[in-house]
């Protein structure tokens, strides 16, 4: 697979940039506020994405066991684990660098999670979940994005949802599609900005 130099930047397991790390603040519509260390050669590090804000104030959740699928420094998990606290929350990135300050992101707001290193599944490869939540890197190509939503599909339990956002118009419509042949259904929750939430269940 031929790389661009953008998905070296951040979806490869060891970063060579020099570690830079700026202190962002997110701040939720509700008026709750996190703040994160975000580091260079990781998705974000300039800003919050919109898309992920966009997720995390549309997943409603109770005490599921979820998982943040490419969870880059922490942003989605920890955001939900602090608005729904009786979720399990697990999360894992390729990104080495990633995975090390989501442990730090979550310890400095007082959130407990598994954190975990490893491509798409293979930190998982024994376990199941109830919600699965990705900002997926569209950049990583089809047949990332495609295994993606295949193994979520073999991961979650029965009447499991995946919630993935992205931007319809850059790889957010092939994706919406690809999630309802897996998965016999999609529904788009939110459009704003040009960024749309996605929600597959897996049916018994």
């Amino acid at each position: 697979m031929k790389r661009t130099p953008s998905f070296e930047h951040y979806y490869t397991e060891n970063p060579t940039s020099e570690l830079t790390v700026k202190e962002l603040v997110l701040i939720l519509k509700n008026g709750h506020k996190y703040l994160f260390k975000a580091p260079s050669g990781v998705y974000g590090k300039k800003r919050i994405d919109r898309a992920s804000i966009l997720l995390i104030e549309k997943v409603e959740l109770t005490n599921e066991k979820v998982l943040d699928m490419g969870c880059g420094y922490g942003v989605i998990g920890i955001s939900l684990k602090r608005e729904f606290p009786d979720i399990d929350l697990y999360m894992s990135d390729v990104n080495n660098r990633a995975v090390d300050f989501s442990k730090i992101n979550a310890k400095n707001n007082n959130v407990n999670a598994v954190i975990k290193q490893g491509n798409l599944f293979k930190p998982w490869e024994d376990d199941y979940f109830d919600v699965i939540v990705s900002n997926p890197p569209i950049v990583a190509g089809k047949e990332v994005l495609h295994e993606l939503i295949e193994e979520s599909y073999h991961h979650l339990n029965e009447n499991g949802k995946i919630y993935l956002v992205a931007y319809h118009n850059k790889g957010g419509k092939a994706l919406e599609s690809y999630m309802e042949q897996i998965f016999g259904n999609v529904k788009e929750l939110e459009k704003s900005g040009g960024f749309r939430v996605y929600l597959s269940i897996k049916r018994g």
